[in-house]
């Protein structure tokens, strides 16, 4: 499943359900029972948002990560090197950004896509 984010003031950003759900958390929102099917960050919590966001970022550990992951796979390649959080929310946290300068709000929606 797809979610969608949508802002007024940037192009829309698609995120795999399982990844969404991890950057929506960062941010503060409950996805304890999963993702709401539709949600917002209004202009008044983008900056809060924003701040967990980055925090999460900041203090996540890739290298731990990237230790437990290197293995090879099922072929005896080397298996790929996993993304980070930071690299998964960059797009909404630069949608999330020039929302809050344009006092806009971040609405989500989930889907199929297609």
């Amino acid at each position: 499943m797809l979610v969608t984010f949508t802002s007024k003031v940037d192009a829309d950003v698609l995120m795999m359900a399982d990844h969404a759900k991890l950057v929506l958390q960062a941010s503060g929102k409950d996805v304890s029972a999963g993702i709401p099917d539709r949600g917002v960050f209004t202009a008044e919590q983008l900056d809060g948002a924003i701040k967990k966001l980055e925090h999460a970022i900041a203090n996540e550990k890739p290298e731990d990560e990237l230790q437990e992951h290197e293995h090879e796979d099922d072929d005896g390649r080397e298996a790929k090197t996993p993304v980070v959080l930071e690299q998964r929310a960059y797009p909404l946290l630069s949608m999330m950004r020039k929302a809050l300068a344009a006092k806009e709000s971040v609405m989500w929606e989930t889907g199929s896509g297609w």
